[in-house]
């Protein structure tokens, strides 16, 4: 059954999630070239969702400094109405699972809502410990996040179109990784995919997502 696809490729949660992509872009050149001809580029959309035959477009990349040095993946504007339709879609699955202090990339969170937070806890405890996950966007394996997905998801449709995002992101940070052997690990875990492209809505879900089990309450 492909009750979840069907939603996702439905005409209204497209043009909702073309209405979401553009948001705050609508200046930007490829949202006006898209908005130009909307419903002919969401029908083209649906049309390949329909067909199994969609894949992603090239990624425009650039570097950021501030805060400190990343390198941003932009993909075509087509591509990000469909990250926002696919997240639609799936994040209710996973929200409810997330601990309530995940503030990144949430509705109703946010960065004020964590500084809010952050400082409640500041005048309660005296101390804090400041982690980082190193290279957590290039680091992120692809068949590990594949089955944190798929353990909620049971839409094979929707399976099929998160390895093709997968796939299509798979070079965007590759040169940025520097391998790291673990515990089980053989010399083969070196060519396994790795690495989310910085800048997809998709992206920062799933890192989300990756992450959620790091916390012993979610473990399952």
């Amino acid at each position: 059954m492909a009750l979840m696809f069907d939603a996702m490729r439905d005409w209204g949660k497209l043009l909702r999630a073309a209405e979401q992509a553009a948001r705050g872009k609508r200046k930007r050149a490829s949202t006006a070239q898209f908005d130009h001809r909307r419903a002919d580029r969401l029908l083209e959309l649906q049309t390949a969702l329909d067909a199994r035959c969609w894949q992603p477009g090239a990624y425009r990349h650039f570097t950021i400094h501030e805060p400190k040095r990343s390198r941003i993946s932009a993909a075509p504007f087509a591509d990000r109405v469909l990250h926002h339709a696919l997240v639609n879609v799936i994040a209710p699955l996973f929200e409810a699972r997330f601990i309530a202090h995940s503030y990144a990339n949430r509705r109703g969170k946010g960065t004020h809502l964590a500084l809010n937070q952050c400082q409640a806890w500041a005048r309660r405890y005296r101390y804090a410990l400041r982690c980082d996950v190193v290279q957590h966007f290039p680091s992120l394996d692809h068949a590990v996040l594949r089955a944190k997905i798929a353990r909620q998801v049971g839409d094979e449709s929707v399976l099929w179109l998160v390895d093709q995002l997968l796939a299509g992101g798979a070079a965007a940070l590759a040169d940025e990784y520097t391998m790291r052997y673990f515990a089980g690990d053989d010399l083969f875990a070196a060519g396994r995919p790795r690495g989310l492209p910085i800048g997809n809505l998709t992206s920062q879900f799933w890192s989300n997502l990756y992450l959620n089990d790091f916390d012993p309450r979610n473990r399952s």
